[in-house]
């Protein structure tokens, strides 16, 4: 295409107004029948709508479209809503796991930090952390200069957490509580910075080891147990999601792991092994696999293959109950 056409559609396209009409929920109701949903009780429809909006359900629409906005033949309001909940109950079963490995985390953090550098206030100490740089996009990376502001706002705040305000009326020196103290007040994506951010990889990797896992990866894993709880915490689809943030691969497990037809880590599955792998460590008697099986049986017409579950060569999702880590 000619420069100046291509110039003229970029006009076009930046120029396009949002022109749908706000619709009422009678009228959303229209709307799917005529796409084609079986709609078997309507007043339940218009209750569902009133609860979740229709943008929220729209999302869980597309498995059962092979046409754009034109539903399979023969699906119903009753698929897409159990679609739905089978989604919300993946969603809460991940985000009760992340909350025990990110606990353990800490745990690990403060443990092995302290007892390495003999010191009870290692986050005060520059020599921990990398230098501070700045990346070409033109992003500052200084963790220590990060984890001192998030103390020193913590510990100026109106009101401050039971355990702060306790040490600062107890104490005079040093200045900041102590590490078990100051690494409750990250957040997980603040953890996942400040352990990517020490300044030696026998650090991380001396963390990592409680996990059966190269510093390497664990800082990966890190980085998507991050991602994928602030998809919980925002109540996202995820069961058939394909994940912006990849973890890394786990080529050299400690422990049981996946074999190689199962490495499709861009899909929800994955990381839930990943769960699994974890929680080894973080929680050995856990039940995950049974409650995974409880809800995939209840709602056994949900496609699961959406969530990384490879098929064999006649086309049979493959069993990942076989699996090692699973078994």
């Amino acid at each position: 295409m000619h420069t100046w056409g291509v110039f003229f559609l970029y006009l076009q396209i930046m120029n396009k107004k949002y022109s749908k009409k706000v619709t009422t929920h009678q009228e959303q109701l229209k709307l799917l029948k005529s796409r084609g949903l079986v709609i078997e009780n309507e007043d339940r429809v218009l209750r569902y709508l009133n609860q979740i909006s229709y943008y929220r359900l729209s999302a869980y629409f597309l498995p059962y479209q092979s046409i754009k906005d034109k539903f399979n033949d023969g699906i119903t309001f009753n698929q897409v809503l159990n679609t739905y909940l089978f989604d919300r109950k993946i969603r809460l079963l991940v985000f009760d796991c992340i909350e025990r490995i990110e606990i353990a985390i800490r745990s690990q953090l403060v443990y092995v930090l302290a007892n390495k550098y003999n010191n009870s206030h290692w986050q005060d100490d520059k020599n921990v952390f990398i230098k501070p740089v700045i990346t070409k996009k033109g992003y500052s990376i200084d963790p220590f200069n990060e984890f001192q502001q998030i103390i020193t706002k913590n510990c100026k705040a109106k009101t401050p957490e039971v355990f702060i305000k306790h040490y600062k009326k107890k104490y005079r020196t040093p200045v900041n509580p102590p590490s078990w103290m100051c690494v409750e007040l990250l957040t997980i994506g603040e953890l996942s910075r400040i352990y990517t951010g020490l300044q030696k990889n026998s650090d991380k990797q001396d963390i990592a080891n409680y996990f059966g896992l190269h510093y390497k990866v664990f800082a990966s894993w890190l980085h998507s147990l991050t991602y994928v709880r602030n998809i919980c915490a925002h109540h996202g689809r995820l069961w058939n999601r394909e994940l912006a943030i990849k973890p890394d691969i786990l080529l050299k497990p400690k422990y049981d792991w996946l074999s190689k037809d199962f490495e499709i880590n861009s899909r929800v599955f994955y990381f839930i092994s990943i769960l699994k792998y974890l929680l080894k460590s973080a929680n050995p008697n856990n039940n995950l696999k049974s409650k995974l099986e409880e809800i995939m049986h209840k709602y056994s017409e949900i496609p699961v293959k959406f969530m990384g579950i490879p098929s064999n060569n006649t086309g049979e999702l493959m069993i990942w109950q076989n699996e090692p880590i699973w078994k």
